[in-house]
């Protein structure tokens, strides 16, 4: 009996071991406070945004951290502690969070990983002031596009300005 809690437990680390490592960024949050409702509407906003978020125990916590050797993490993991799990875009678990904790203002941010290294409270606050993903991708093509949208309007003004000045020759002759 023993030994199947002790194997349960140790699956249960290597499942959030794993979620740590398929993570682009990992933010710790001090649940109290929270009623069901609001733990309702924030699970249903990181569904949207492709994060997991989960309550997990401190100490499952802490020795998955020492197996990725992930340091300066060890004060995070006291108290409730809920982990949003940011696998498609790092920026979204602090985006979502940081709004969160800033309109319902019961709760706080412990801190967070990022690339395999600590982060504060104040740290994934300047983490959710990045724009994400997208906004990254849809900037950087209009910055691709730009050039090529100038060029082709240029080549197109030249016959339209020839054709005006054609035009403007003409009617002087009338």
């Amino acid at each position: 009996m023993k030994e199947a809690k002790l194997q349960a437990k140790q699956a249960a680390v290597a499942d959030v071991v794993d979620k740590m490592q398929r993570a682009q960024s990992v933010v710790v949050l001090d649940y109290r406070g929270l009623t069901v409702a609001e733990v309702s509407d924030l699970r249903s906003k990181f569904r949207e945004a492709g994060v997991e978020y989960k309550v997990i125990k401190n100490n499952m916590l802490k020795r998955a951290a020492e197996e990725l050797k992930i340091e300066g993490v060890e004060d995070y993991f006291k108290g409730p502690t809920a982990v949003a799990f940011g696998f498609e875009d790092p920026v979204a678990p602090a985006k979502i969070l940081c709004k969160f904790v800033k309109d319902a203002g019961k709760t706080e941010i412990k801190g967070g990983i990022l690339a395999g290294q600590a982060m504060d409270a104040k740290k994934v606050e300047s983490l959710s002031k990045l724009p994400s993903k997208e906004e990254l991708i849809a900037k950087m093509m209009g910055s691709l596009n730009a050039p090529i949208t100038n060029f082709a309007l240029a080549l197109q003004a030249i016959p339209r300005g020839l054709a005006c000045a054609l035009k403007a020759v003409a009617e002087q002759k009338q």
